[in-house]
């Protein structure tokens, strides 16, 4: 895959408190843990329009319109992904910890992004430009079980695709950026009570790691 300029949505999840949850497991332990779920997710990228970059530990980074353009649904490709990963960890379990719980922190954004392949002994596919550094800056800035959206990628969804529904959640100090304005993606038009009882009953299971 060569180099180019996109027009892309970026996604960034991370699971929620993962050190303390690393503490009560055996590295091996971990590294099942770590498996298992990223196998799940994995398998619901095969059923869409996304292309996943890389994993770094618990952190999780997919893109769409990169490698391949695909106009405006971009975003729509991002939202389902983020949707269909909150359903599978809402029923995943950790086998050795049957009371635990895993839970995502999710963060998304809009905008141009260069991509290309770096290095020669271990090439890898990468992607630069603000947009990712911005849609990092949702996901760090998220909370657990909620799936975090900076303006533009709003804009996408209620302006030029529609059907979704999002809620404010006003002016936010996002670290290197200054005070933005971001959005919960809540769900579809007619079913938005699905995330906001996942975000819910999250809320009052888990707080956000400090960033």
């Amino acid at each position: 895959m060569g180099g180019g300029n996109y027009s892309a949505t970026i996604f960034f999840s991370d699971v929620v408190s993962f050190t303390t949850l690393a503490s009560k497991c055996s590295p091996l332990q971990v590294v099942n843990l770590l498996n298992g779920l990223y196998t799940a997710f994995d398998g619901i990228i095969d059923s869409h329009d996304v292309y996943k970059v890389e994993t770094i530990g618990d952190g999780y980074l997919v893109c769409s319109g990169i490698p391949r353009k695909n106009g405006n649904d971009h975003a729509k490709e991002i939202s389902e992904l983020a949707f269909a990963f909150l359903r599978t960890v809402s029923t995943f379990r950790v086998d050795h910890l049957p009371n635990e719980r895993v839970n995502l922190r999710i963060g998304i954004h809009t905008g141009p992004a260069v991509a290309g392949v770096v290095g020669l002994t271990m090439p890898r596919y990468c992607l630069f430009g603000d947009t990712v550094n911005t849609a990092s800056r949702m996901e760090s800035n998220g909370k657990p079980g909620r799936i975090h959206i900076s303006t533009t990628t709003n804009h996408h969804l209620t302006n030029i695709i529609g059907g979704y529904v999002t809620e404010p959640r006003g002016e936010v100090i996002i670290k290197g950026k200054g005070v933005m304005e971001t959005f919960w993606l809540l769900g579809h038009a007619g079913d938005s009570h699905f995330l906001s009882g996942i975000a819910a009953a999250n809320a009052d299971r888990d707080t956000p790691e400090p960033v």
